[in-house]
C-alpha cells in the first residue's frame, strides 16, 4: 500500500480536494455559476480517481492474502481463478498508472479540437472528413461526448474546417497528444488516373476555459458579425442570420460557430472556443516558451507531420514521436488510436514539445 501511495502521489490529490472543497464553502461561490460547476466538476475527477485508488489497494491486499493461504498443490481451477484475478487487477493497475500522467492543471479539462486541411483541395478536405469521423469514433470508445460547433462543408467533398467540443474526463489531457500535422498517402478517389497522393491535415487542440482562470477580451479588441449559416442543420438553415464569426482583432484569430439556432447560443459557444485559444496563448507565455514555440511552427507540408496514414502501396500509421506503429489502418481510422497517445504521454520527451501548428 505504501508502494502504491507513492507512485500515485495520493496525499497531492487528496490536498487538492481539499483546497477546491474550501473554495465550495466561500460565500458568493455560486454567484458564477459556470466557475462553480466547474470547479465542482474537477473536483469529482480528482475524487473518482482516488476512489479508484482506494478500491485497487484493497482488492491487491485481498488478492495477496489469498496467495498466502492458497495451496499451490491444491485444486487447478483455485489456480485459474486466482490468475484470471490476479491478472485483471494487472490490467486495472497499468490503467491507473497511466491516469497518474494526466496531472497536468488542464488536463482534467474538456478539450476543443480543431481540424483544418492543407494546401491540396478535394483531396485534403476529405483527408480532413476522415479525421472528423476518425476523432467521433475515438470519442465514443472513450464515452466523451462531442458538441459539434462548427462544420463548413468542403464544395465537392470533404470539410474546409471543423470545431467540436469533447466533454468527458481528462478529456484535454487524452486530445492534446493530437495536435499536429497529420499525413495520408493513398490513390486518390478524386484523381481519373489513380495516381498516389500525399494530403495533410492540422489539428489543434485546446483546454475549454472554465472556473477560476480569468482571460481578459475587451470588447474594443473584437469584431463580431452575424451571417446565414450553411450546410445540414433543418429548416433554419439560410433563413435568419444565426451564424456568428468573432474576429479578435490584436491576435487575429477567427471563430465562427453555428450549430445552433440561436444567434446568442452560437455567440457563447464562438467566446467559449476564442476563450480557449487565448488561455493557450497565455500559458505559452507564462511558461517562458513563446521562442522555442515560434521555432517549432512548421507549415502543413512534408516534413512536419506527427504522424502518417499509409494506404498505398502498403498498410500502415506510425507516430513520429513515439515511432509506435500498427498496420491496422482501418481500426485506426474507427478511432483505435489510444495505442498512440498513451505512448505519447508516457514519453516526457515527446509530450514536453509544443505540438501546435497555429501561427498567431
Amino acid at each position: 500500500m505504501a508502494n502504491l501511495r507513492g507512485i500515485f502521489d495520493l496525499d497531492s490529490r487528496r490536498h487538492k480536494i481539499v483546497e477546491l472543497e474550501k473554495q465550495t464553502a466561500q460565500p458568493g461561490f455560486w454567484d458564477d455559476n459556470q466557475a462553480a460547476q466547474a470547479v465542482l466538476k474537477e473536483v469529482s475527477v480528482h475524487k473518482k480517481w482516488v476512489d479508484s485508488h482506494a478500491v485497487l489497494s484493497s482488492d491487491l491486499d485481498d488478492i495477496a492474502e489469498l496467495l498466502d493461504i492458497t495451496d499451490p498443490d491444491g485444486a487447478p481451477d483455485d489456480a485459474r481463478e486466482l490468475e484470471t484475478t490476479l491478472k485483471d487487477l494487472t490490467g486495472q493497475l497499468q490503467k491507473l498508472e497511466f491516469s497518474a500522467l494526466l496531472s497536468g492543471p488542464d488536463d482534467h479539462r474538456d478539450a476543443i479540437l480543431t481540424i483544418h486541411p492543407g494546401a491540396g483541395g478535394t483531396e485534403s478536405q476529405d483527408w480532413a472528413d476522415m479525421l472528423f469521423r476518425m476523432y467521433n469514433r475515438w470519442a465514443e470508445r472513450r464515452s466523451f461526448s462531442v458538441d459539434l460547433m462548427d462544420y463548413q462543408p468542403g464544395e465537392e467533398a470533404g470539410l474546409k474546417s471543423a470545431t467540436m467540443k469533447i466533454r468527458g474526463d481528462f478529456a484535454y489531457g487524452f486530445a492534446k497528444a493530437e495536435s499536429g500535422v497529420h499525413r495520408l498517402v493513398r490513390i486518390s478517389p478524386f484523381d481519373a488516373a489513380a495516381r498516389r497522393h500525399t494530403s495533410f491535415v492540422s489539428v489543434h487542440v485546446y483546454p475549454v476555459v472554465e472556473g477560476n482562470v480569468e482571460i481578459k477580451i475587451n470588447d474594443e479588441d473584437l469584431r463580431i458579425d452575424t451571417f446565414r449559416a450553411s450546410g445540414a442543420g433543418g429548416q433554419h438553415v439560410n433563413k435568419t442570420s444565426s451564424a456568428v464569426r468573432i474576429t479578435h482583432l490584436p491576435t487575429n484569430i477567427v471563430v465562427t460557430c453555428q450549430s445552433e439556432r440561436s444567434q446568442h447560443k452560437n455567440k457563447d459557444a464562438a467566446f467559449t472556443v476564442l476563450k480557449a485559444r487565448l488561455y493557450q496563448i497565455q500559458k505559452e507565455k507564462e511558461a517562458a516558451r513563446m521562442a522555442k514555440y515560434d521555432e517549432s511552427k512548421k507549415k502543413i507540408e512534408w516534413g512536419s507531420q506527427i504522424r502518417s496514414y499509409v494506404f498505398h502501396p502498403y498498410n500502415m500509421v506510425k507516430d513520429h514521436r513515439t515511432s509506435v506503429e500498427t498496420g491496422n489502418v482501418q481500426a485506426v481510422m474507427d478511432g483505435d488510436i489510444d495505442r498512440f497517445i498513451e505512448a505519447f504521454l508516457s514519453d516526457p520527451q515527446s509530450s514536453e514539445q509544443p505540438q501546435s501548428t497555429e501561427k498567431q
